[in-house]
């Protein structure tokens, strides 16, 4: 979804153009999130003078810049814009605040007017960015409009610094004086939906204000003494009180500010977070109360490198995630896995409740409700309670019956998902025990449940043979996902036969029916293929019509308590004369396609509850090469956005 970034240096030189540098390059780390068009904002001379404005500024006016398409496009733009208007990226600033954004369009086309920084009108005396949805924006906008503001955008963010602007000329007009907290906070009073916003105003220079509620907001800060570099840190506020040179950011992501520094604060909801005078202050908005609680915050300390958020030699992001999986999956492991059994720190005090619930429910969108569906039937069978799952926007839009009694698994890629963020509440408000699964990884996802399954049923005798039989299968799942990474030229070549193809079908059953459902699924979404992962039982009723000589069917038919049943099928879309691609077992070629009429892709056998994290990854394999091969764009898919923020 949309991108949010911005710096800010405090008594440290920097030109203008090392600014802008550092706001593109924080914008290029978040735009795996997906986007159709970004902006910037940034101080000008303080001998600028804006004629447009009525009132004088406390400080410089600012210089914003919007454009459609891809970063490269605005920074270009950006170079030949302050070529034509003379602007000296030579000037030296000792404090700068500037801030930056990536938007995914949801209200208006991808233009520069509906591109962030939105502005408060003329003069520009209010900037926002905003990744989320402000759901009441219509009403505002009425009432805005009645006051005589005028809308150029179609975006719902533009009522934020024109509500700005309404609530700082009122307080002027009433009071005479308004600090910028005070005006955020009045306008977060009015605000209703899910968003994270960050505020810059020449009324208020070398001054950002950053609040959220929903939408993921980070705060990272660099101490360029170098004195507490490294070390956590007791409250934030303390720390940057000191006046020494320092560099603030504010992201949507940690990958944007790895570079900068280690020491972060995630902003939790309802919190303002003002950053003046080089000190950061936290405040805690509360809509019943006129004031808001001062808060002590400590920053931690992130544990990841540079190296992880560049391609390094991989080509595309997407193909260093496919192989980078062996890692992620012993990252994931590592710590939880201990003497033969499963250690989860977070589950520890809740395991006997959730040993007494009356059902899990797994509540996810996407790749992540395919992956606890990948877990469900194993979670069924350790722990001996019901599991029903749930798209968390059905579930919002049924209000489904959520009880106390129920323990809700929330399972996220980005833990900001919008959707799953609000079944979240709904299931707190109905009095669920929730438990949240956040992992960037698919496979990893399901490794997860895998644990969080065996430690619920640790407690059964009946099962500990096979609860040892998973455990051992874990141990060696990295050293076998290795090895099924070897088939990537295999299904590069796979790819190249399948590239004029309108269609895919993706058939899997038991623990794989998941399977079949995440492969169509990457199929569809990066290489733009109409694809579909069906559930092999039910291929008697629709699908069959559907199958001749033409359109390619992929079967998965690895060992298992389902795998004489998927032979069946292979044998009855053969008779139609289907054209079939199976993945098996290795060794099983000939038991599954004993005509040789049919492509073999074998994978290694694992326990079969861990089958389906070996089965996909040729699958994700055959989906990068495909949209490579069709010339489509790997990393930012159409339309799409790795983080969803809103509904």
């Amino acid at each position: 979804m949309c991108g949010i970034f911005a710096y800010l240096n405090y008594n440290v030189s920097r030109e203008r153009r090392y600014i802008l540098e550092v706001l593109f390059n924080g914008l290029r780390r978040l735009e795996y999130r997906g986007y159709d068009s970004s902006g910037i904002a940034l101080d000008a001379d303080l001998s600028s003078s804006s004629p447009s404005l009525g009132a004088s500024y406390a400080g410089a006016p600012p210089l914003v810049f919007r454009q459609e398409g891809k970063i490269e496009n605005l920074v270009r733009s950006v170079y030949a814009e302050v070529d034509e208007k003379d602007v000296n990226l030579d000037a030296a600033f000792s404090v700068h605040a500037g801030i930056a954004h990536t938007r995914w369009a949801t209200h208006g086309v991808p233009a520069p007017r509906n591109s962030h920084p939105q502005s408060s009108g003329a003069g520009d005396e209010f900037l926002v960015v905003h990744n989320g949805i402000i759901t009441n924006y219509e009403v505002l906008k009425e009432t805005l409009t009645r006051h005589g503001f005028t809308f150029e955008s179609d975006t719902d963010t533009e009522v934020i610094p024109k509500l700005a602007k309404y609530v700082f000329d009122k307080a002027h007009d009433e009071k005479g004086d308004v600090t910028f907290s005070q005006v955020v906070m009045e306008v977060m009073r009015q605000l209703e939906g899910a968003y994270a916003l960050i505020f810059k105003s020449p009324h208020y220079p070398n001054e950002l204000i950053a609040c959220k509620r929903g939408s993921t907001l980070i705060l990272g800060v660099n101490e360029l003494s170098g004195q507490n570099s490294g070390k956590p840190f007791h409250d934030v506020k303390a720390l940057t009180t000191n006046g020494k040179p320092k560099e603030l950011f504010f992201s949507s992501d940690l990958c944007a500010i790895v570079e900068h520094t280690k020491n972060y604060l995630a902003i939790e909801d309802d919190e303002i977070v003002h950053i003046k005078d080089g000190s950061v202050s936290v405040l805690k908005f509360d809509q019943d109360k006129e004031k808001p609680a001062s808060v002590q915050r400590a920053l931690s300390v992130l544990e990841m490198e540079v190296e992880q958020i560049k391609k390094g030699s991989y080509d595309h992001f997407m193909q260093k995630e496919i192989h980078e999986q062996p890692h992620s999956l012993t990252t994931t492991m590592r710590g939880r896995l201990k003497d033969g059994g499963i250690l989860l720190g977070g589950l520890k005090e809740h395991l006997k409740t959730i040993r007494r619930s009356r059902r899990v429910v797994f509540i996810g969108c996407g790749t992540s409700y395919n992956a606890a569906l990948a877990a469900r039937p194993f979670v069924e069978e350790l722990t001996g309670i019901p599991v029903t799952m749930e798209v968390a926007s059905d579930l919002l839009d049924r209000q489904g019956p959520i009880y106390r009694e129920d323990t809700a698994v929330f399972v996220s890629q980005s833990g900001e998902t919008a959707d799953t963020l609000l079944a979240l509440d709904y299931a707190l408000a109905n009095g669920a025990l929730c438990v949240g699964i956040t992992n960037t990884a698919y496979t990893s996802q399901i490794v997860t449940m895998a644990m969080m399954a065996l430690a619920i049923g640790s407690d059964q005798i009946s099962t500990q043979a096979r609860r040892d039989a998973i455990i051992c299968g874990l141990s060696s799942l990295p050293k076998n996902v290795s090895e099924v990474l070897k088939l990537d030229v295999e299904m590069k070549e796979l790819a190249s036969s399948l590239i004029d193809s309108e269609s895919l079908l993706v058939f899997g059953r038991g623990y794989n029916y998941a399977t079949a459902l995440e492969g169509a699924l990457k199929v569809k979404e990066v290489a733009l293929m109409h694809s579909e992962g069906m559930l092999a039982g039910e291929m008697k009723h629709g699908p069959l019509a559907l199958v001749d000589e033409n359109l390619p069917i992929i079967v998965i038919a690895t060992r298992d308590a389902c795998f004489s049943k998927q032979q069946s099928v292979i044998q009855q879309l053969l008779s139609r004369k289907g054209r079939l691609i199976v993945m098996c077992s290795k060794g099983d070629a000939s038991a599954v396609c004993p005509s040789g009429s049919c492509r073999v892709i074998e994978v290694p056998e694992v326990a079969d509850c861990l089958q389906p994290v070996i089965n996909i990854i040729p699958l994700q394999l055959l989906a990068y090469h495909l949209t490579v091969l069709r010339g489509f764009d790997v990393d930012q898919p159409r339309n799409l956005a790795k983080s969803v923020t809103t509904q």
